[in-house]
């Protein structure tokens, strides 16, 4: 069983502390996520607020890439929006950074690409990121096999990286991916880009119950989950949900002023937290 340690040499950063707090009374734990940059630059670091007195456990902030593979079209879309914004990777660091000025406790993970990364540099990247704040780190296109150089920049600095399984991995290659990720296990609930529906909670309690044979990690489970009835289904399997792509879709919603959009997120965190607070989803364990 992979027994991934805390890179902190001082104890855990902020993401493994605060899911572990959470699994250790019996919680689930929410990521929420949303893209940095939409519906506008000075829009993110308030929504990231509201999102945390709502309820989120930890935030994952989306990096925008003209070319998200793995997205849905409400996370195109808001990558759309924010890069016509001006949205770059350094910005998205200095809006990490503007959050800690008011919460140095709620985890923040980035997610995005590797094409980003790269483009800054390795060590470039994982220093900065420390400076701004952040806790984790999610990209998509960058497989185990090539993740060396970047890991141990990360490790220096204390930011986990954190890897996906889906349905179609072999039990082989998830125990490979368990293996190396770092803060939790992402498992993919259903194939398919974000924002897909039809999850089937029976077969995802039984993939999560897999994951949780060969990794003493956290299982958080992402794509799909869009509203509390959702979100109480999958968590009571796993030790918590992530919910983007509904999120997200409210911050397109031209119809309603920034404001009304970062409420409407906000509503729906409420809305999530309490469904995975009930005392059954509680009780599956």
């Amino acid at each position: 069983m992979s027994t991934h340690q805390p890179l902190s040499a001082d104890g855990p950063n902020r993401l493994t502390a605060t899911l572990a707090r959470r699994r250790a009374a019996g919680q689930k734990s929410l990521v929420t996520f949303v893209t940095a940059g939409d519906p506008a630059l000075d829009a993110t670091v308030p929504l990231l607020h509201a999102l945390v007195d709502a309820g989120a456990d930890v935030l994952e902030l989306g990096v925008p890439f003209s070319d998200p593979e793995a997205e849905g079209p409400a996370i195109q879309a808001a990558s759309e929006r924010a890069l016509a914004n001006g949205t770059t990777l350094k910005r998205c660091l200095a809006m990490v950074r503007d959050f800690r000025d008011r919460n140095d406790q709620t985890p923040v993970v980035l997610m995005g690409y590797l094409n980003s990364v790269l483009r800054m540099g390795s060590r470039v990247f994982a220093e900065a990121a420390r400076d701004a704040g952040v806790d984790g780190l999610i990209l998509v296109n960058l497989p185990p096999e090539e993740a060396q150089e970047l890991r141990r920049d990360l490790a220096q600095v204390a930011i986990e990286l954190v890897f996906l399984v889906a349905p179609t991995t072999t039990s082989e290659r998830r125990a490979q991916i368990v293996a190396q990720s770092g803060g939790f296990v992402y498992y993919v609930s259903l194939k398919g880009t974000t924002g897909a529906g039809h999850i089937n909670p029976t077969q995802v309690a039984a993939e999560v119950a897999a994951i949780k044979q060969i990794s003493e990690l956290p299982v958080m489970v992402g794509f799909g989950i869009k509203d509390g009835r959702s979100a109480a289904a999958i968590g009571a399997a796993a030790d918590g949900v992530v919910v983007g792509s509904a999120l997200v879709s409210l911050q397109g919603n031209e119809q309603l002023s920034v404001e009304q959009r970062c409420e409407a997120a906000a509503e729906l965190t409420r809305e999530l937290r309490a469904a995975l607070d009930a005392d059954e989803v509680r009780a599956a364990g």
